[in-house]
């Protein structure tokens, strides 16, 4: 017998030796048995809890997709998102319609009967989460664009280390400031903030720093702005 068929030999032997117990008379039975004749083992049981848990440590960070924002002019909102943000154009605006297409279907599953048709374009930013703009056949500005006590999302919030520079931008196309720029923690970090919205009364909140500088403690400590 040459070495290496002695050592497939002595292999084979092994894998064998390692058999799960028989539950049936706590003797050896086949490793390759099905897991159903041995169910009630220690083992087997032991491999059913370890599923489980792999399991239920499943759950990790989602990455973003995309946001959806509605305005009344689709147009005009590409427009400002492209000059004023940056965003690149992935999809043009293009009109859906109400019918038996799939788009149309998906459609009426999301939106319910009634919506008829709508316009949409696809955005982009810089770090790749998408913007779908919406223009809706029945599209209004809100009397209050910012009930922020009732359940909802109130802003959305890009970053930018020139907050000023860009608030001022947000301006000239036809947006607005609605409060200076202020220091989370003056003559500490830098970090600096601002509300803003859009055209259509859609709130921007601008970020010098990213979000888990702005949050985490000891970042910066001891820089004065």
């Amino acid at each position: 017998m040459t070495a290496s068929r002695r050592e497939t030999g002595v292999s084979i032997l092994f894998v064998r030796s390692l058999c799960l117990p028989d539950c049936r008379g706590g003797g050896r039975g086949n490793v390759f048995q099905q897991p159903s004749t041995c169910q009630n083992s220690p083992n087997a049981q032991r491999l059913q809890s370890s599923s489980s848990l792999r399991k239920h440590r499943m759950t990790y960070p989602r990455s973003f997709s995309h946001i959806g924002i509605s305005v009344t002019d689709l147009d005009r909102a590409v427009d400002f998102y492209t000059t004023t943000l940056g965003w690149y154009v992935v999809m043009p605006p293009t009109e859906i319609v109400s019918d038996d297409s799939a788009i149309g279907v998906m459609c009426d599953d999301v939106f319910g009967e009634g919506w008829g048709r709508f316009r949409i374009a696809h955005l982009a930013t810089g770090d790749r989460v998408g913007v779908e703009l919406f223009e809706f056949q029945n599209a209004e500005k809100p009397e209050n664009n910012f009930e922020y006590w009732k359940t909802g999302v109130f802003h959305f919030c890009v970053q930018d280390p020139d907050v000023e520079g860009l608030a001022k931008k947000i301006v000239a196309n036809g947006g607005k400031q609605r409060m200076p720029v202020r220091k989370y923690y003056p003559g500490e970090k830098p970090y600096r903030m601002v509300y803003c919205e859009d055209p259509f009364g859609n709130l921007i909140e601008i970020y010098s720093h990213s979000y888990e500088l702005t949050y985490s403690a000891g970042a910066y400590g001891g820089d004065t702005a």
